[in-house]
């Protein structure tokens, strides 16, 4: 059975969205995913992995260290350690597949399929390029049809986990809850903590709400949290263990960050308050209940800002602990269940 390389070298919500075509190249052969160390332990839950390999890409990471020659070396390595028949490059439309198709071209890959609107020289054997405005799972299954893997009949384009832990240490087993994740990687991707905070306060007062994040988001969850009673778990779980909490919660209130994409592999309804700082189209929750709130098309709207420069982000500063409160009522149907 030959060896194919996956690579994705960014966050765990986009190494989750390469999940179904994972699924369809692993029908040819055995899988070893190539990812950034931010990524890791989605690959690690990803079901179709045969194998997981860290390769950190400074020319993806949000946080870019200065390229030192001899970790390029190491990496290529790596790569050569793979012992891949080919390998997939997979990208954001920002993101330039390039620098590692050069890194498996001296690791002696000798077939390399990536999107690239950039001419690519001898790096590529297939150089697909698509509509920016796909999704995330659209636009890698693109990719692999493009390289000559068609999809069959039985092709399920859904997001899956392999088995996740138990929590029940976290959260009694048969207690019903609403998950909150407040932060993001990015400010500009998350809700006014003020407005969180309020509408923890809200559901809290009649329901159980599970407050997650990562170990830097704690002082922000602590304040979302305040003395509503919410269980607060930032930073207290591994990222299994928070897409195990997901699974079992009524619904998700998120932002643009990882948990829209852990709850479309576990079934899990999502509130998204989505700035459209990213056309929403390519990150909204796939296959899964939800409603995107947000005014998506506003004048700056694909602005990819980080912080956004205009007081108040009127992209979602309009968007009210009301509307979020109806959105979780519509979505759990359980109208009453929150307080109106």
């Amino acid at each position: 059975m030959s060896r194919i390389a996956v690579i994705r070298q960014d966050n765990n919500g986009d190494v989750l969205l390469t999940g179904p075509a994972v699924r369809r190249l692993s029908k040819y052969g055995s899988i070893t995913f190539v990812c950034g160390p931010s990524g890791e332990p989605a690959a690690r839950l990803l079901p179709d992995v045969e194998r997981v390999v860290v390769v950190r890409a400074d020319w993806i990471e949000g946080q870019p260290r200065r390229i030192v020659p001899a970790e390029i070396d190491e990496a290529v390595a790596t790569l050569a350690a793979v012992g891949a028949s080919e390998a997939f490059v997979f990208t954001s439309f920002h993101q330039s597949p390039l620098p590692t198709a050069l890194l498996l071209r001296l690791a002696g890959v000798p077939r390399i399929h990536a999107i690239s609107v950039d001419y690519p020289g001898s790096l590529l054997d297939t150089r697909c390029v698509v509509d920016d405005d796909i999704h995330e799972v659209e636009r890698s299954l693109t990719l692999v049809t493009a390289a000559g893997y068609a999809p069959t009949a039985q092709d399920d384009a859904a997001l899956a986990l392999r088995a996740l832990p138990d929590v029940d240490r976290l959260v009694e087993r048969g207690r019903r809850f609403v998950a909150v994740q407040p932060g993001a990687t990015v400010p500009a991707r998350r809700w006014d903590p003020e407005k969180m905070r309020a509408l923890v306060a809200r559901i809290a007062s009649n329901d159980t709400v599970v407050i997650l994040g990562s170990s830097g988001e704690t002082l922000l969850g602590n304040y979302v949290a305040g003395v509503s009673g919410a269980i607060d778990l930032t930073g207290k779980t591994t990222f299994a263990e928070f897409a195990s909490l997901v699974a079992r919660a009524d619904a998700l209130v998120v932002g643009n960050t990882s948990g829209i994409h852990v709850a479309s592999a576990t079934g899990t309804p999502v509130v998204a308050i989505f700035p459209p700082t990213i056309t929403p189209v390519r990150f909204a929750p796939w296959h899964v209940p939800h409603v995107m709130l947000g005014d998506h098309a506003i004048a700056c709207r694909g602005c990819r800002a980080k912080t956004c420069p205009v007081p108040g982000q009127p992209c979602i500063g309009t968007v009210t602990v009301d509307d979020v409160v109806s959105a979780l009522c519509g979505l759990r149907g359980l109208a009453g269940a929150v307080p109106a």
